[in-house]
């Protein structure tokens, strides 16, 4: 590990997290192109948490609220005097985000399976241009008006089928459940807002899955190696609050167009590249 690959690995991933390019599409190709060193898994886990950060500082009063709303309902559940009339349009999201979660637990069973196709850059390849025909078609949805108020279960659930798809390598997150959102009727905003808070728990949960690999797994630290961790994250941290203000900016406009034509770009070139390789 040098400074130079920490600062690219984590612009990386801060650019590709939230853009609707993929990110693991990404480092995938720039190992297999560039002779790249894969990063340990402690410097993986690293780089989500400064991009789990970036969510909570951008939308830092919408998850204050969901914090407090969880806590709320619970105190309601067992209170003799139950809140009346329609929840909190935070509580009602907690509830939201929870049901579009569940599908990753059925992705969990096939894990292994679904990371062992990063291994090939042809798959990875023909994914990246995938990503780019769903925002192609996004682009061309007309908006709706469904937000935390009105959005059924029913919504949420396909929204997080989406997400769980998107654990495949070369398709791209964000872009699957912001595209699978206004397909199901989310006001443009609102797609991009639950996209963003549904990968809260999501990289949460990989984060303690993984934590739990590494301690289990390694003895410490290299010597020296802390500060060019800690320049990943703050690179990481920092490209993706911006990454987040671009995403809400162009999808509100219906831009996707753009990062549709890159992804088929990059999905042709490596494809090209990888099969005369071979």
């Amino acid at each position: 590990m040098t400074y130079l690959m920490s600062a690219v690995l984590g612009f990386v991933q801060g650019v590709a997290e939230f853009l609707p390019i993929s990110s693991s599409g990404h480092l995938t190709l720039l190992q297999h192109f560039f002779g790249m060193e894969e990063p340990d898994n402690l410097f993986n886990i690293l780089l989500h948490f400064a991009t789990l950060l970036a969510v909570c500082v951008y939308y830092f009063q919408d998850v204050v609220e969901m914090i407090l709303e969880f806590f709320r309902a619970i105190r309601d559940m067992f209170s003799r005097r139950p809140s009346r009339g329609n929840p909190p349009e935070a509580r009602r999201l907690v509830l939201l985000i929870i049901v579009g979660t569940l599908p990753l637990f059925v992705v969990m069973l096939v894990k292994d399976y679904v990371e062992a196709l990063g291994n090939s850059p042809v798959f990875v390849s023909c994914a990246l241009l995938v990503t780019g025909c769903i925002l192609f078609v996004s682009d061309r949805m007309a908006g709706g008006r469904k937000t935390a108020r009105n959005a059924t279960l029913k919504d949420v659930l396909l929204v997080g089928l989406a997400q769980g798809c998107a654990t495949i390598p070369g398709l791209s997150r964000s872009g699957c459940t912001i595209s699978a959102g206004m397909a199901v009727g989310f006001d443009r905003k609102f797609a991009v807002r639950y996209s963003f808070l549904l990968s809260l728990p999501a990289v949460l949960g990989a984060t303690i899955l993984e934590i739990k690999d590494v301690i289990g797994a390694e003895s410490g630290l290299a010597q020296g190696v802390l500060p060019m961790y800690l320049l990943g994250m703050v690179i990481a941290g920092v490209v993706g609050y911006f990454s987040i203000r671009l995403v809400n900016l162009l999808a509100s406009k219906g831009k996707f167009g753009a990062f549709a034509y890159y992804c088929w770009a990059v999905g042709l070139v490596a494809l090209i590249a990888s099969v005369v390789l071979l």
